[in-house]
């Protein structure tokens, strides 16, 4: 969605790509169906180069196993280019939780407490941020109601207007306002804290085993050329290089991230083997 994180980091590419890999680069955001629509539309479109997707991981990597049915293979129907970035994601609370409550544990017994309000807000169902409560959930024996929501923005919306308890969203997406005040962070789901938010405990750290990192990153539809392939790639590479790239990406809390495509595309097989004993343990499938 508009004002999402990965629509942050697509503006930002777009601007250091351009008179690189094309004169113009147009940003068409495509919220709907669980983050689906953008895939569904750049895998039926012109293998030609012109049309691209910036994703987050889970689109990818973790609904093959969280939806009965998809209308796209991410192996077979796109073309791994390079990831862009590479984060984490955090658990925050607003103010439908007491002020007192300050750490993770102490939201936990928070919603032991308050069974009713225990709740907490995803970009889309069956996606990261979406199992990141559930593991959380799991690993402390306690019930937190998912509540699915048509990107961060949104979610991060109702989290602040005291809709929802809690809100599980990119770095990029909650650290000024968790330096606001807006909202409390009182997790990151890295193997270790965040550059960003350095304050900030990690999940294991809070005594949960919940570790989560996450990728963006650029596919091509399946049947790109290999000549349009490469020049993307190198394209993200002197991008996601140059300063002020690195700079706007650190304003918004992430780091850049490149790789050759063919290790991207063996860094997302590796995922989808990952998630796989995930998603089955949780025992979630989505409606659709």
């Amino acid at each position: 969605a508009a004002g999402g994180g990965t629509d942050v980091t697509a503006r930002i590419l777009a601007e250091a790509m351009r008179g690189s890999y094309a004169s113009t680069f147009i940003v068409e955001n495509k919220p709907g169906a669980a983050a689906r629509l953008a895939v569904e539309y750049v895998k039926n479109a012109e293998p030609d180069g012109s049309v691209m997707l910036l994703t987050p991981d889970f689109p990818i990597t973790v609904y093959p196993y969280s939806f009965r049915s998809l209308t796209y293979d991410p192996v077979r129907d796109l073309t791994p280019v390079s990831p862009v970035t590479r984060s984490m994601l955090t658990f925050n609370i607003g103010p439908a939780v007491p002020e007192s409550v300050t750490s993770l544990g102490g939201f936990v017994d928070w919603c032991r407490a308050n069974p009713s309000k225990a709740t907490f807000a995803t970009t889309a169902a069956g996606g990261t941020p979406h199992f990141v409560g559930v593991m959380l959930a799991n690993a402390a024996g306690v019930a937190i109601t998912p509540v699915h929501y048509r990107g961060g923005a949104p979610a991060l919306e109702d989290l602040i207007g005291g809709h929802v308890s809690a809100s599980v969203n990119p770095v990029s997406e909650i650290r000024e306002l968790a330096k606001s005040g807006l909202v409390r962070t009182l997790a990151v789901t890295g193997a270790r804290r965040s550059l960003f938010l350095p304050d900030i405990p990690t999940m294991r750290e809070a005594g949960y085993d919940v570790i989560v990192d996450s990728w963006t990153g650029m596919f091509l539809p399946a049947r790109a050329p290999e000549r349009v392939v490469d020049a993307l790639n190198a394209a993200i590479g002197r991008a996601v290089a140059s300063p002020r790239m690195i700079e706007n990406l650190a304003k918004a809390g992430n780091a850049p991230a490149f790789e050759p495509p063919a290790q991207f595309a063996a860094i997302v097989k590796a995922d989808l083997l990952r998630w796989a004993p995930v998603v089955k343990a949780s025992g979630f499938i989505a409606d659709d």
